[in-house]
């Protein structure tokens, strides 16, 4: 009778002890959250600096752009005048 006396008591309260391990309490749970928070604001700066960053290579990739059609310009007046040099032949 002891034993079962002893069971019916140890079973409820090792229950209780395993439900309680499994619960957080509200500090670790306010924690936990303003971690969430903190790392939620660190994604969306972290998207807003690609965003310039995309931003700032499309500009760049204008840029570069714009450069390498200017200098095909220039090349293309060099040839031109190179050519009417060559055409008239050496100077006396």
């Amino acid at each position: 009778m002891l034993t079962i006396g002893s069971r019916v008591f140890v079973i409820p309260v090792m229950a209780a002890a395993l439900l309680t391990v499994g619960c957080a309490t509200k500090d670790e749970v306010e924690h936990a959250q303003a971690t969430a928070n903190t790392a939620l604001s660190t994604a969306q700066q972290a998207g807003q600096a690609a965003q310039q960053a995309q931003q700032a290579a499309a500009t760049a990739q204008q840029t570069a752009d714009q450069a390498r059609s200017e200098v095909s310009a220039l090349s293309q007046k060099v040839d031109a005048l190179a050519a009417m040099h060559a055409a008239r032949g050496p100077r006396d």
